[in-house]
């Protein structure tokens, strides 16, 4: 059996996947956000401590981690699903092997939670370098990731 898809459905699903890592980019710089303050937290005494304890940004930062690790996977398997079934191939350059390493990044961040919450710093130092290289390297995807939406406006 051969699945065709409709041109229609074929033109409008390139855009589902730019339009959900802007989305994903964004909760990426709240997660950072919370992130900080899981670190300000920490560091924090007495009543500037009882009152950030309050935010509950650990709960928060580790919740919206979870979902970015989720739907950025999902989003980078489904970029390349729809560059596959419009184009019939990958094009290999900086922005799918930049994906790709993203993809990596963040799964090695999520990986080092469990040690985090044992107290490991090294994991902890880590976690933070890794999600400000992929942080980097998200922002830089979607403005490459804007110029690829610019061709398909273009051809279309």
């Amino acid at each position: 059996m051969n699945l065709e898809l409709s041109p229609s459905v074929k033109y409008w699903s390139q855009f589902f996947h730019p339009i959900m890592m802007w989305a994903l980019l964004l909760i990426s710089v709240y997660a950072a956000y919370l992130g900080l303050q899981v670190q300000r937290t920490r560091n924090a005494q007495g009543e500037q401590k009882k009152e950030l304890i309050k935010g509950r940004y650990n709960v928060r930062h580790y919740q919206i981690g979870s979902i970015l690790l989720a739907f950025m996977v999902a989003g980078s398997i489904g970029g390349m699903a729809v560059t596959y079934i419009n184009n019939g191939k990958l094009f290999v350059g900086p922005h799918l092997l930049a994906g790709l390493c993203m993809t990596t990044i963040i799964a090695f961040s999520a990986a080092l939670s469990p040690y985090m919450q044992k107290g490991a710093n090294w994991a902890r130092v880590t976690h933070i370098l890794l999600n400000f290289t992929l942080l980097g390297l998200f922002t830089w995807q979607a403005i490459t990731g804007m110029q690829i939406v610019q061709k398909i406006l273009t051809n279309a």
